[in-house]
């Protein structure tokens, strides 16, 4: 029997899932589940990486525990948060948190420098005011470069601790704004325009083999295995995971941000696109044409501050009762990193004339209802843009649980439902291990293994079909 370890570390958990194929069907097994948020320290939001490092380390050693040593192991993480290391290798100060504050009017340098539509028609890349390429200039003007040599993606960074090797991972360097859409390589003239330093590392593609476990680390866990990069942005392995049998199916990697879109063969970098803020974010093999949404954030921060007196299943069977009608625009970014999330959603919709909510269950209809008015919105400018009609929207990731919402956005897009699998991420970067060590021939088998191996329900406007 053959494991291979996939490591999906989001912005407020990871978890190490072991995977193996048995009659045909890729079996999972979760072996290890930890926390994960930024921290504030002085003054700033950071990661604690040496917290997700020591993680990462213990979850392999429940691995071995198990009589389950994995012949490979990859990580996928979110996007744009980076780690600067030096000549040494050595980490230069915090791994900033994307959340941080110092991005605010950092666009405004990075523009008079390469203007917002030359930027767009070479990177492609959906105008969010914490991309790397924003980080990085509130970096050059607060605490500079240093001596900095090397700049790692988070993923990057985490495997380059596993192996010794510095790479840099295609899916999550086009989640920087410095990546030419149509080159796959780094926009060197952007680089240079923007004042940065020579950091950039070598880029290679998802399900490139960087090589064994360090020496160390290998003393760490007691054995060896290969590491192998996956498609290492969460939302690029969740939808390697899509259980789709066309090419091209709308989506939404549904989980603490919401990514909508459909796979294209080129990027779409038009001035139509970037009007509508779409972005153009690599893939396995392809261009993901999408939409960062806040997705399940609110939710996840309002069950915070009712300190999980509920889960997000009561949530929804709570909201579900509601008949508030309040709606509210979920990518305001008041709604990116408030003091309270309860506080922020009350007056948003008393500065928009509308019913406050006061229960939690009111709270969480209004929060579930904007996502699927923001769906709405979305699924019509995709539309647009690709001037393609869908009849179907496929939702993988942790949200395809919440059936209260998947009804909604059945509801409100007129289209067909297809919810799960949960684990898509996980197995989208189990997935891209197989193709690398020889597992399984290529993603097409292994998108048939997914829908072989998983549950799916569908919903229609109707009700649950």
């Amino acid at each position: 029997m053959r494991y291979f370890c996939a490591i999906d570390i989001g912005a407020s958990s990871g978890r190490h899932v072991l995977g193996h194929i048995a009659g045909g069907k890729l079996i999972i097994e979760e072996v290890h589940r930890f926390p994960n948020d930024f921290i504030k320290k002085s003054g700033r939001f950071v990661w604690d990486m040496d917290m997700l490092f020591a993680e990462i380390i213990k979850g392999l050693r429940n691995c071995a525990e198990l009589g389950k040593i994995p012949v490979s192991v990859g990580i996928d993480t979110w996007g744009v948060d980076y780690v600067l290391l030096d000549g040494g290798g050595n980490t230069l100060g915090d791994a900033a948190a994307y959340r941080d504050p110092r991005v605010n009017g950092m666009d405004e340098y990075v523009f008079r420098a390469v203007s917002e539509r030359e930027l767009y028609s070479r990177t492609g890349t959906q105008k969010l005011t914490f991309n790397t390429i924003f980080q990085l200039m509130a970096q050059k003007l607060d605490d500079g470069f240093g001596n900095a040599s090397a700049l790692l993606t988070i993923p990057d960074y985490l495997h380059y601790l596993l192996s010794g090797v510095i790479k840099t991972e295609y899916t999550i360097a086009s989640t920087t704004g410095l990546l030419n859409a149509y080159t796959r390589d780094w926009d060197r003239e952007i680089i240079s325009a923007c004042g940065y330093p020579g950091i950039f590392q070598e880029i290679v593609p998802p399900g490139t083999i960087l090589g064994s476990l360090s020496r160390k680390t290998r003393a760490a866990l007691g054995f060896d295995c290969s590491v192998v990069t996956p498609a290492s942005h969460d939302t690029a392995s969740a939808v390697m995971a899509l259980p789709s049998s066309v090419d091209d199916p709308m989506y939404i990697s549904s989980g603490t941000w919401s990514l909508m879109g459909v796979l294209r063969g080129s990027p779409g970098c038009d001035e139509e696109s970037r009007l509508h803020n779409f972005t153009n974010e690599g893939g396995y093999g392809g261009i993901r044409y999408l939409k960062n949404l806040m997705g399940l954030w609110m939710i996840q921060r309002v069950c915070k501050e009712l300190n999980n007196e509920y889960s997000y299943a009561q949530l929804c069977e709570m909201a579900e009762k509601e008949s508030i009608e309040s709606i509210l625009d979920c990518n305001d970014s008041v709604f990116l990193a408030p003091d309270s999330m309860i506080q922020a959603i009350k007056d948003a919709c008393i500065q928009t004339g509308q019913r406050q909510p006061e229960t939690p269950g009111e709270i969480a209809a209004v929060v579930y209802n904007s996502l699927a008015s923001c769906y709405r919105q979305t699924s019509d400018e995709i539309e647009l843009l690709t001037r393609k009609r869908y009849d179907s929207v496929y939702i993988v990731g942790g949200g395809s649980n919440a059936d209260y919402l998947n009804r909604l956005t059945a509801e409100y897009t007129g289209k067909t439902v297809y919810a799960g699998p949960s684990e898509a991420t996980a197995a989208g970067n189990l997935l891209a291990q197989m193709i690398a060590m020889g597992e399984i021939p290529d993603l097409s088998a292994g998108r048939r293994m997914i829908r072989e191996s998983f549950d799916i329900k569908a919903f229609s406007k109707r009700g649950c079909i």
